[in-house]
Parts: structure tokens; C-alpha cells; sequence
């Protein structure tokens, strides 16, 4: 009797020369470490667009304030307390009402305040409007970093700007 051929030695040895499947194992590899630097890029621009969002909107909302405010603000002992409401509008919304950031950004208050510098040119007291913006920006894309072992904190920051009140 003869004996049977050989063939499922040498389709085995030729199985593990082959490399056919290779690219697809490599890609298998580096897919995680892709898709995490894609999140750290976009997490990065999209908190960073916000952040310039909302020092824009504060400095619109310090200019609001030097302009509608009173010159003689300092002298009268008024205060700007009965602006936080349109003040607020401003950091938050675009000029047509629509929101400017993203779900995931949350504006936890935006504070008018007044500051009377004495001086002895030409006035007594210089009135100086401040605004300041509280925000928290929390990730989206926080599972992916999970998944990596990672956390992400929300990060809270402040946005202050100051503007000379000339008045209306």
C-alpha cells in the first residue's frame, strides 16, 4: 500500500510563509493608537476654539458695557449688577440668538463688576467695566481615552477683560 501524500504539511508550511494577511495585522495593531491621536487632535481645536469663542464674546460684552454704561458711573455710586442678563447673552449667543458652543462647553456665569480708578488729569475717578466668564468644558470623546486608560476631567477656566466706560 502506498502512503497518502504529504499535502496538509505542506499547505501548513506554506500558510506560514505567506505573508497575504500582514497589512491587515499591522493595521489591527495600530488602529487604537490612530484613533487615539485623531481624539487628542480634535478634542485639542475643538477646546481651543472654544476658549477663543468665549474670550471674543467677553471682550464684546466688556465693549457692550464701556458703551452703555454712564460715564459718571463712579461719581452717581451706580453699579452694574442690572446687566448680567445681557452681558450673559452676549458670551453665549451670536448676534442672531443661536448658541455659540457646543453642548459639552457649559458657561457657568458671567460676572459685570465695576472698578473706580482715581486719577487727578482730567478726572476724579476713571469708571472701568470687567467681565469675567466661568466656563467648564467637558470631553466628548472620553470613552476613547477610557478605553486607552486614561481620564479626562472636566476642566473649568476663567475668561476676564476689561474696557474704559466712555458711555452712551
Amino acid at each position: 500500500m502506498t502512503a497518502a501524500p504529504a499535502y496538509p504539511a505542506r499547505r501548513l508550511a506554506r500558510l506560514f510563509r505567506s505573508e497575504d494577511g500582514g497589512a491587515l495585522v499591522e493595521f489591527g495593531l495600530l488602529l487604537p493608537t490612530f484613533l487615539l491621536f485623531f481624539a487628542v487632535a480634535l478634542e485639542g481645536a475643538r477646546t481651543f476654539w472654544s476658549y477663543q469663542a468665549t474670550i471674543s464674546g467677553v471682550r464684546d460684552a466688556a465693549r457692550y458695557v464701556g458703551r452703555a454704561t454712564p460715564s459718571n458711573i463712579c461719581t452717581t455710586g451706580g453699579s452694574l449688577s442690572g446687566m448680567t442678563g445681557t452681558v450673559t447673552a452676549i458670551v453665549q449667543q451670536t448676534s442672531s440668538g443661536n448658541a455659540i458652543f457646543p453642548s459639552s462647553i457649559t458657561v457657568n456665569s458671567v460676572t459685570p463688576t465695576l472698578t473706580c480708578i482715581a486719577g487727578s488729569y482730567r478726572l476724579t475717578q476713571t469708571p472701568i467695566a470687567n467681565v469675567t466668564a466661568v466656563l467648564q468644558i467637558s470631553y466628548p470623546f472620553q470613552s476613547m481615552f477610557a478605553f486607552m486608560g486614561a481620564t479626562l476631567p472636566p476642566v473649568t477656566t476663567s475668561v476676564t477683560d476689561s474696557s474704559r466706560i466712555f458711555g452712551a
